[in-house]
């Protein structure tokens, strides 16, 4: 059985595995934000020779890298809040599971394409664009999002039941700290056996007991 103070082994379970789980989907959601997501062709007017780029993940949408970084923040927000402000932390992870998830499909279906003056300062005019998905990291941050949105809806459910850092650190006055408080009470005035026993310290000590 668990002492009050302590939390049960399936609360730090329960615990555990949200601030994991959020941690690996900001971390996730991170490293995707830095791979390739969309290699882009322009095709412009000859003599004009073809224009070549390659767009990341957050230069396709700031928001992949953003939500990284707020998940890996949740991750020990969890720790560090209770109760609502602990499911409040939960929502965020829900949002901004959804937002990643959204990205990764917008751009695995083609809904968004760059703009050509982010691309070149080249002149663009009558050129087309050609692009090209490299459809992993696209679905791993899908993939990152869905995680988010799970963790986020089991942070909000079970949350509260959780206890924080600190509360492990709170500890009950027990035996021992109850003799120690008594040892630092008011002290029992000396005896005469008392003050000999001090004066012979004292000159064990090379101290003049009648200073």
């Amino acid at each position: 059985m668990s002492s009050p103070d302590q939390p049960a082994p399936r609360t730090r379970r329960e615990l555990s595995a949200a601030v994991v789980g959020s941690a690996a989907a900001g971390g996730l959601a991170l490293m995707t934000s830095g791979q390739t997501w969309v290699d882009v062709t322009v095709t412009r007017s000859p003599p004009l020779p073809p224009f070549t780029d390659q767009l990341s993940g957050a230069a396709t949408s700031p928001l992949v890298s953003a939500t990284g970084l707020v998940l890996l923040a949740a991750a020990l927000a969890v720790l560090a809040v209770q109760g609502v402000l602990r499911a409040v932390v939960g929502v965020l992870m829900v949002l901004g599971g959804l937002a990643l998830a959204w990205t990764g499909v917008d751009v695995l279906t083609g809904g968004s394409r760059p703009d050509l003056s982010d691309i070149t300062t080249v002149s663009v005019v009558d050129a087309t664009l050609d692009t090209r998905v490299h459809a992993t990291w696209p679905v791993l941050a899908v993939l990152a999002g869905l995680v988010a949105v799970a963790v986020g809806a089991f942070v909000v459910l079970r949350g509260r039941r959780w206890s924080g850092t600190g509360r492990r650190y709170e500890r009950t006055p027990g035996p021992a700290a109850g003799a120690t408080a008594r040892g630092t009470g008011p002290a029992r005035p000396m005896t005469a056996e008392d003050r000999h026993q001090a004066a012979w310290k004292a000159l064990d000590r090379g101290e003049d007991p009648t200073a």
